[in-house]
């Protein structure tokens, strides 16, 4: 009897247990408890991870747990990491605020030699030395800017390789594109400017043309030394020669391609009646850009067509009206518009542009041949020529418009090879 009686009292034990958990009191009190339970874990595990928070000394987690940290070797470990963690989160904040700086002085660095350079390539010198003195800089300290000519000196080779000096028939076109005619000559080189001067009596080539004759049109090289040849007789007041003088289009519907057509029919009607062109007004150069004798003419951007002799003896023949009457002197108006824009094309080197590569696509085929072919070719050979050579005031334009697109990008290469402070070294 006594085990069903221990059964018994169990189930009604289970039921009365039953009956008090199902009631609402006693559910408030276990969600209660269990609530209590949650908050002390979050507490505890906040002041884990928190570590050791001092006041005037003592330990905060220490007080919190009641006991001292010495006694618990967790405490220990938990002491010992935050004190690493926060060391390393100091050192990192470090590292960041010292590449901030150094980003904003590199930033500086970049800023100040792009406007440095900006300032060297202004025209006006007084305020260039404002700025260098301004940032307690020189000339001498400024590195050298990679994307930016030297307008000055360039000029001047051009001018050279562009120039009959003396008693010689050619411009010194096999000495290094001029450069090595700039260095003094001396006696034991008069055997090597002989032999230079039967180099390019004998066919040398103008120092304008760039690449292989591959890489250029049919017989470009001959056609270029010639047409300079052509252009620059040795004896401008020689009865034998003769002008056209011709003024650049300027009617208002006429871009600068359309110039550049009209110029290149001028200078084929010169060569086939052996001429020398001399181009006069240029509207496009006709502002305050274009200073002195180069206002208003092509020589304000490009070396002029011609030498300065045969400019002075054209304009001089000019005045005089029998110059007029013997044709030695003609003008765009003793032409008709069809001679000038569709008139023939020299034939003194025979037919290149017949061995042009078709390039011209119709309906998925290439062109060999077309009625075009002869005026493409000579245009091109005489608008090379026109701008063989940028004057100073184009490279200066050209320097301005190279800075203004790749001068930080410059500066940031540049400051890159320096191995000293700029421009700290400099100002010291």
């Amino acid at each position: 009897m006594e085990p069903t009686n221990q059964k018994f009292l169990e189930r009604v034990v289970s039921q009365r247990a039953l009956q008090m958990g199902s009631s609402f009191p006693c559910q408030i009190c276990v969600v209660g408890f269990l609530c209590g339970v949650c908050l002390t874990s979050l507490f505890l595990a906040a002041l884990t991870s928190l570590g050791t928070y001092g006041f005037g000394g003592i330990s905060f987690s220490s007080i919190s747990m009641g006991i001292s940290p010495l006694n618990s070797s967790s405490e220990i470990i938990n002491v010992g990491t935050s004190i690493d963690c926060k060391f390393k989160l100091k050192e990192t904040e470090k590292w960041v605020v010292s590449q901030q700086r150094k980003t904003e002085s590199d930033d500086e660095r970049v800023s100040l030699l792009t406007e440095a350079w900006g300032a060297l390539l202004t025209d006006k010198a007084d305020e260039e030395s404002e700025f260098l003195q301004r940032f307690g800089l020189s000339k001498s300290s400024i590195p050298n800017a990679p994307h930016l000519d030297n307008c000055k000196l360039s000029a001047r080779v051009k001018k050279r390789l562009d120039t009959r000096a003396g008693a010689e028939r050619f411009p010194p076109w096999t000495t290094w594109k001029g450069s090595l005619d700039m260095f003094p000559a001396t006696a034991a080189n008069e055997q090597i400017r002989h032999f230079r001067h039967q180099a390019i009596s004998e066919g040398a080539y103008p120092p304008w043309i760039v690449g292989s004759d591959e890489e250029n049109y049919p017989l470009t090289r001959k056609v270029q030394r010639d047409i300079w040849i052509h252009q620059h007789p040795v004896n401008c007041r020689d009865p034998t020669v003769k002008f056209l003088v011709a003024d650049w289009e300027t009617l208002p519907g006429f871009g600068i391609g359309a110039q550049f057509a009209g110029m290149c029919g001028l200078l084929a009607i010169a060569i086939n009646e052996k001429r020398v062109l001399v181009t006069n007004y240029y509207n496009r150069a006709d502002h305050d850009g274009c200073k002195g004798s180069s206002r208003s003419s092509w020589s304000c951007y490009f070396f002029p067509e011609t030498s300065q002799e045969c400019r002075d003896r054209a304009f001089e023949l000019m005045q005089t009206k029998e110059a007029w009457e013997k044709g030695i002197i003609k003008g765009k108006e003793n032409y008709n518009s069809k001679e000038i824009w569709t008139g023939r094309i020299p034939r003194v080197w025979g037919d290149p542009w017949s061995y042009l590569q078709p390039t011209t696509e119709i309906n998925g085929t290439l062109i060999a041949f077309h009625r075009k072919m002869d005026r493409r070719w000579w245009r091109a050979q005489a608008v090379r020529y026109l701008m063989r050579f940028q004057t100073e005031y184009t490279c200066g334009l050209l320097n301005i418009a190279r800075h203004a697109a790749f001068g930080k990008e410059a500066a940031k290469m540049v400051l890159a090879t320096i191995d000293r402070e700029w421009p700290k070294v400099c100002s010291s």
